[in-house]
């Protein structure tokens, strides 16, 4: 399967076809560093001296400032169940994630998940004192980059799994692959 797309822009239908060329590998160099990039961050949670524990950033991350999320984060910060909930899912999550988008797996899925945690932690840290455009705003675009041109496709595991089968047989599925 090519790793095509159609875009309607100005009016016109564009056709494009994104695996050839630079931009293939583009998209592939991408995808593989924003993996690693969140492999890295999770597997660095587990292996470090001390325990994962998010309570200081939930409590103070916006500075006080009244951010889009900043009462959730402080009542998850202050929430026993909630505060271990998110000390359990932040390390695995980006564990996961990573992964999938280093082995091509999933990629949509991964990529949907990267962007919702990098959307709480780019409105967590609303007080903006490194400006609207930062590295979560960036991390942010990564996933939708990466998820919305199906990255998985070029050289990755969901151009294998979307022929499988099981997948033919559910084409919905493909909108978690690719």
């Amino acid at each position: 399967m090519a790793a095509t797309g159609q875009i309607e822009m100005l009016g016109n239908r564009l056709e494009f076809d994104y695996a050839e060329g630079a931009t293939g590998y583009v998209l592939v160099l991408t995808r593989l560093i924003t993996g690693y990039w969140f492999l890295h961050a999770g597997v660095g949670k587990y292996l470090a001296a001390e325990p994962f524990n998010a309570a200081g950033w939930l409590v103070n991350a916006t500075g006080g400032a009244p951010g889009p999320v900043h009462a959730f984060l402080v009542w998850a910060g202050q929430t026993p169940w909630m505060l271990e909930f998110t000390n359990f899912m932040i390390p695995l999550g980006e564990t996961l994630i990573g992964f999938a988008l280093i082995v091509g797996a999933g990629v949509r899925l991964a990529a949907f998940g990267g962007a919702f945690l990098m959307t709480f932690f780019y409105l967590g840290n609303a007080a903006w004192g490194h400006g609207y455009v930062n590295g979560d705003l960036f991390g942010l675009m990564m996933f939708v980059i990466v998820g919305t041109l199906a990255a998985g496709r070029i050289l990755g595991l969901d151009a294998y799994i979307e022929k499988m089968e099981f997948v033919q047989q559910r084409p919905k599925l493909k909108y978690l692959l690719g």
